[in-house]
């Protein structure tokens, strides 16, 4: 679907967990145990551990039994390197968020490269010991441990995806021309963020806890940190923060090329350039409004983006099929319905999140629209019918199948276990883990219920002052994962997959209030990510929880990362909106602002004219509703299938992540999964597979390097080039499918 967050386990709620793609246990098992038996050399500094351990194999393979409470956790070192770390992947993230080519630095680029600042710190920081209110502390209290590893991942791991309250505040002010200001607009991101914690620390007796409570994505960062703190020796003739280094060197130098100096480099659309005067090799060749067939890259920023993620950060076998459900869709099912006119949609492009009226003119919510934002009935029915793309149209109707799909996947898959999971959480005595957890100081259930109120009540405030929707709609929006989180939280601490409630809440507020945008926005905020963002803090509360981190170190942690992030990406945003000339419009590239365009797209959708008149009985879209039955049944032959050949290549196919691409299609350019399923044959089937020793070593500082040199580089470029005019050339365009811009009758008639 559309809507960034609509696919259960997309990308931009992994971004939110920093953790790689991962939905099961022989996922997790490829990954680390690849990582613990490369080197038949390497040991681990600790051979013998208690001989009390988790009774579940995977947890025992990663998460160590032993702990030693005297470690240090909050140290000063802690403190300094989270703030960084969170303010820096604040910023880039936030800056990257509106331009063409967004990409994400994740929780990886902080784990390698805090290891070796804080190494370095420990070494010339002074151990003068102070007392500061009775409380004796040191800039320097002994070696980089573990556990300052871990916290400050923590601190930093809020800045790992954008606020999604961003996004409101961004339409408001572009697209409905209301600005809400920076005071307002703070009060919103952050109220919407921080009431995640009550709802984790509420739910945390039940789902970080109990041992059968297992969150497996969490294990690979375990492991990732253990191999950090505890391999003696990895072998090999580069260590990982050379290898580091390299890759951000060479991919720092290398982006000012597709970056400034030749930006076709990024999109080479092999059909285009053959035939550029056809219209049907401009549709099926561009990125922009096509298919992106055979259009490549070399610009590593639309191989690792924010759609996609880094190529290294998926298993082989997963990318296939993710990749096999965007070739279905985008490369055979729209091209089949775009041709036959399906829904009039010839009159527009083939793929854009932009809204039209039937004779394929943009739909302008200016014309339909009363003083107040809302919707004027008598306007609307004057001005004609919303329509949208084939494509769009059809990821909506497949992102109603992919919850549905979803569920069912996990009922067939996991659901026994999850019901003998759910059975052990009761009956089961604490595991080894929950034992060595007792020696710390619990966070107190006040800390969590004060959070709650205060926030709960600033939420009110907030919605009701500045005309966001009415109190009782709030009440209404956080009653939602009031009930849900726990569920939802269990199918995802054993399967790795987060259904999703966005078309819940979407059609509980545009039912029942139509014709009002932002409130339906703002709805969704409340009731959607509010669980994402107390599910995302409960994953870190189960890593803190193997890693045996105090929990009002992590707490503390975590409040003051979430806090510190959302200034810094709400000043990064009032920033760039304020400073750049035509932002969010095509004349603003590279800051055209697609996501939030796409977010703009359905709040007119689902809140201006609302799903009764989008999908209802007599629109030529209530077709797609039905396409939740498709979501019931399609795992069933697959599940069938791997009962009666479960050693076949069956069991390879797993249905959810067949609707992974559809979360952003639009708003990514359509060669960005073609471009990325490249990268992961290359890195990830090749590389894995004849020299895996190293990849096991050097994979995710390879990719953590290439990231960060990227990211650097593009903000870089933005300041040392804002005023300057460069040539313009044949390679100074991206844009050469210009016929892919208007349908394919207006191709035809001009």
């Amino acid at each position: 679907m559309p809507d960034i967050e609509s696919v259960p386990g997309s990308p931009q709620q992994q971004h939110q967990e920093s953790h790689p793609i991962d939905s099961s246990e022989d996922s997790y098992n490829s990954i680390y145990y690849e990582e613990k038996h490369a080197d038949k050399k390497a040991t681990y500094a600790d051979e013998t551990e208690t001989e009390e351990d988790s009774p579940f194999e995977m947890v025992r393979a990663a998460v160590s039994n032993k702990d030693n409470p005297d470690l240090p956790c909050l140290t000063f070192r802690s403190w300094i390197l989270g703030i960084i770390f969170a303010v820096a992947l604040a910023f880039v993230n936030q800056f990257y968020w509106f331009r063409e080519n967004s990409i994400v630095l994740n929780g990886y680029v902080v784990q390698l490269l805090s290891f070796p600042v804080g190494y370095v710190m420990a070494l010339v920081l002074p151990k003068r010991k102070f007392n500061t209110f009775g409380w004796e502390w040191s800039l320097n209290p002994g070696p980089f441990n573990i556990k300052e590893h871990v916290i400050i991942s923590i601190f930093a791991g809020a800045s790992a995806g954008t606020a999604f309250g961003i996004d409101v505040v961004t339409i408001k002010r572009m697209w409905y021309k209301s600005d809400m200001g920076f005071g307002p607009s703070i009060l919103f991101i952050l109220t919407s963020q921080i009431m995640g914690y009550s709802f984790a620390g509420f739910s945390r007796r039940f789902l970080v806890y109990p041992a059968a409570m297992i969150w497996p994505a969490s294990l690979v960062s375990v492991a990732l940190f253990r191999t950090f703190h505890e391999l003696q020796s990895i072998g090999g003739r580069f260590s990982r923060t050379q290898v580091f280094w390299m890759c951000f060197a060479g991919s720092f130098l290398w982006y000012f090329i597709p970056g400034v100096i030749f930006p076709a480099l990024s999109f080479l659309a092999v059909l285009c350039f053959i035939a550029p005067n056809n219209i049907y090799a401009n549709q099926l060749g561009d990125a922009f409004n096509g298919v992106g067939m055979l259009n490549f890259t070399l610009d590593w920023s639309y191989i690792s983006s924010s759609y996609t993620l880094s190529p290294i950060a998926i298993p082989w076998v997963y990318a296939c099929n993710v990749f096999a459900g965007f070739v279905m869709v985008m490369w055979i099912a729209v091209p089949i319905g775009y041709y036959q006119n399906t829904w009039g949609t010839q009159n527009m492009p083939m793929y854009t999140a932009t809204l039209y009226q039937t004779n394929g003119s943009v739909f302008e919510i200016d014309r339909v629209m009363t003083p107040d934002k809302m919707l004027d009935v008598e306007k609307y029915a004057s001005y004609g019918p919303l329509r949208m793309t084939y494509t769009f149209g059809m990821t909506y109707g497949l992102g109603f199948a992919s919850l549905l799909n979803l569920l069912t996947y996990v009922a067939l898959y996991y659901g026994k276990d999850i019901i003998k999971r759910v059975r052990q959480t009761r009956e089961m005595d604490d595991d080894i883990h929950m034992k060595l957890m007792r020696k710390y100081k619990e966070v107190p259930l006040w800390w969590y219920a004060m959070t709650f109120i205060i926030t709960f009540v600033l939420s009110i405030v907030t919605c009701q002052v500045y005309h966001l929707m009415p109190w009782y709609w709030v009440v209404l929006a956080t009653f939602i994962p009031f009930i849900f989180t726990i569920p939802i939280g269990i199918v995802q601490a054993l399967s790795n997959q987060q259904p999703g409630l966005n078309i819940i809440t979407e059609f509980i507020i545009g039912y029942g209030r139509p014709g009002d945008p932002i409130a339906n926005v703002t709805f969704k905020v409340y009731g959607y990510i509010t669980m994402v963002q107390a599910l995302s803090l409960v994953a870190d509360q189960k890593l803190g929880h193997y890693m045996k981190i105090p929990p009002r170190h992590l707490f503390i942690a975590q409040l003051v990362g979430t806090i510190v992030c959302s200034f810094v990406q709400l000043g990064v945003a009032f920033w760039l909106m304020s400073s750049i000339d035509n932002i969010c419009t095509e004349k603003g590239y590279p800051f055209t602002c697609i996501q939030a365009n796409t977010f703009f797209s359905a709040s007119v959708i689902w809140g201006l004219v609302g799903p009764g008149r989008m999908f209802g009985s007599e629109s030529p879209y209530h077709p797609m509703l039905y396409l939740f039955i498709l979501g019931i049944f399609l795992p069933i032959p697959f599940w069938l299938l791997t009962k009666k050949f479960p050693n076949s290549w069956v069991k390879h196919i797993h249905t959810p992540l067949f609707f992974i691409a559809y979360g952003y299609m639009p708003p990514a350019p359509s060669h960005v999964y073609t471009n990325w399923f490249i990268g992961c044959f290359f890195f990830n089937y090749l590389w894995h597979k004849y020299r895996n020793q190293q990849w096991t070593r050097y994979a995710f500082a390879l990719s953590a390097g290439l990231d960060c040199g990227l990211a650097i580089s593009g903000v870089l470029t933005y300041f040392i080039f804002m005023n300057v005019k460069i040539p313009t050339w044949w390679g100074s365009n991206t844009h050469h499918c210009p016929l892919a811009a208007s349908g394919i009758q207006q191709a035809r008639s001009s």
